[in-house]
């Protein structure tokens, strides 16, 4: 196994540490300071969260760098970001810091496009991923690293940050799953 493709196993076994640490209640204190507060758990969440998101870029440049494009890794990378962004996203949910219907349009986006480049896969082609792909991407890491850390350093000027870029990651993942199929649409057409 190349080290492109450990990094990617590295991330999937992030998530249930991140999830441990957003889930089970440690009883560690808060780290309280200006009427904001949060967890030691949420911090020790979002800085391996921000290690794990951060593994996404660095697995695919290796890769691509090293010429060490393999199938696992075409298979693994894209799983490794789904189950990531997922189980952060139910756990948000869970603790009541992410309404459901948000956290159900992305991962029902991310099942879709998954879906359509299986169907790509078994008729030999590769979808490449987009511009409006990597925005969503984007767009919902800041989002979930602005939930984790409640809305930090917006919540000093009484900035809904959160909420806006919930909207906003949202929206942008809808647009980035229409894109897909639209220009993909080949693909659906000759399964039919």
């Amino acid at each position: 196994m190349n080290l492109a493709n450990r990094i990617t196993l590295a991330r999937i076994f992030l998530v249930p540490i991140i999830m441990f640490f957003l889930l089970v209640n440690l009883d560690l204190p808060k780290l309280s300071f200006g009427g904001f507060s949060i967890t030691y758990n949420q911090l020790i969440a979002t800085l391996i969260f921000i290690i794990a998101a951060s593994t996404d870029g660095l697995d695919g440049y290796i890769a691509r760098s090293r010429k060490m494009i393999t199938n696992l890794g075409k298979l693994l990378d894209p799983l490794a970001d789904k189950l990531l962004v997922a189980a952060v996203l139910i756990s948000l949910v869970d603790m009541q810091k992410l309404d459901a219907w948000i956290a159900i349009v992305i991962i029902s986006r991310e099942f879709a496009v998954t879906g359509l480049r299986q169907i790509a896969l078994l008729e030999g082609k590769v979808m490449a991923a987009s511009a409006w792909g990597k925005w969503k991407t984007v767009t919902q890491i800041v989002m979930i690293i602005v939930i984790l850390l409640n809305n930090f350093p917006f919540y000093f000027i009484g900035f809904p940050f959160d909420i806006i870029v919930s909207w906003i990651a949202a929206a942008i993942t809808i647009y980035s799953g229409f894109d897909y199929f639209v220009k993909n649409r080949s693909v659906i057409d000759q399964v039919r």
